[in-house]
């Protein structure tokens, strides 16, 4: 009876604290989004051209490594919006060149809602059949590295078909990165660092919408 009773215990502290994570998690997603927004509004306002490469990536990776260096103190918060604020600002300029385009804000109003169903679709099969998708962690690892590689061929050679394969690569690997974390929050007692779920959610969100981006281009002949 004991035993019971604290296994219930148990069940029902696990169940809060995952709660507390999943809301902790989206709500910091909505303001990283948000804020990202008013970024990247800023850059297009400001005429900001497109990042050389070498900065986004030293940026960008410089300023994820600080996020993880302060998960656990107040300064991650800092250090998050630091990150999703320079994100932000490195999509106006893309923004902009699809805006120059005859279809342009359409291409983006479409990315920006298929990402949306994508990570709303994505999100409520791992929250709602509670399904462990722990066995994707090595496809993520083995796909990051593919990814990565790819993508610097495509710079150099600047093969279209090439870059198409990326695109659609990213849209494959975010959608699995999201499955992945959720269900990391829903299943892992040990997943309690909200700032590095939210993190991982965000660069999943923000790939999918530049490669449905690029995608939705390439297929308009854009």
């Amino acid at each position: 009876m004991a035993y019971n009773e604290t296994h219930v215990a148990q069940h029902s502290s696990q169940v809060v604290s995952t709660n507390k994570v999943l809301r902790n998690t989206y709500g910091l997603l909505a303001m990283t989004l948000l804020f990202s927004a008013v970024t990247a509004g800023a850059a297009m306002a400001m005429g900001v051209e497109r990042m050389n490469i070498l900065v986004f990536f030293i940026g960008a990776y410089g300023l994820m490594f600080l996020v993880h260096k302060t998960a656990n103190s107040a300064a991650g918060l800092l250090a998050t919006f630091a990150f999703t604020g320079f994100m932000g600002f490195t999509l106006g300029p893309i923004l902009s060149a699809y805006l120059a385009l005859p279809n342009g804000a359409a291409l983006i109003m479409n990315a920006l809602a298929m990402t949306g169903l994508t990570f709303i679709g994505l999100s409520a099969v791992a929250l709602i059949t509670k399904k462990d998708f722990s066995f994707l962690a090595n496809f993520l690892m083995a796909g990051a590295i593919v990814l990565i590689l790819a993508m610097v061929a495509g710079l150099i050679f600047q093969i279209p078909t090439l870059m198409l394969m990326v695109s659609a690569g990213f849209v494959l690997f975010a959608s699995a990165a999201i499955l992945y974390q959720t269900s990391e929050i829903v299943h892992r007692a040990g997943e309690t660092n909200y700032i590095l779920a939210t993190i991982t959610l965000y660069v999943s969100i923000y790939n999918l919408f530049v490669s449905l981006l690029m995608l939705l281009g390439i297929m308009s002949n854009d």
